[in-house]
């Protein structure tokens, strides 16, 4: 489950290997709430306990990173 690295604050955002065949998304999560979200357009897909005002911070930080994000996410699925 590789974090996405130097982005503070209370969620931490990650993504699974085995998700490497789905198109580009990313996973936060806090505590026991989890979500995920796609990266082009950035959309929510599934939400697990988050608020409404979460989910607006959490795909805020998304767009603020998302060039980051799709960075690792490349960096990590094109390994062999």
């Amino acid at each position: 489950m590789p974090t996405i690295k130097d982005i503070s604050g209370p969620f931490r955002l990650f993504f699974y290997s085995l998700d490497c065949v789905e198109p580009i998304h990313v996973h936060a999560e806090r505590d026991r709430a989890t979500c995920k979200f796609w990266m082009e357009p950035v959309t929510l897909v599934s939400n697990h306990g988050f608020s409404t005002q979460e989910l607006s911070r959490i795909r805020r930080i998304i767009l603020e990173r998302q060039e980051q994000i799709t960075e690792a996410w490349n960096e990590h699925c094109s390994k062999p």
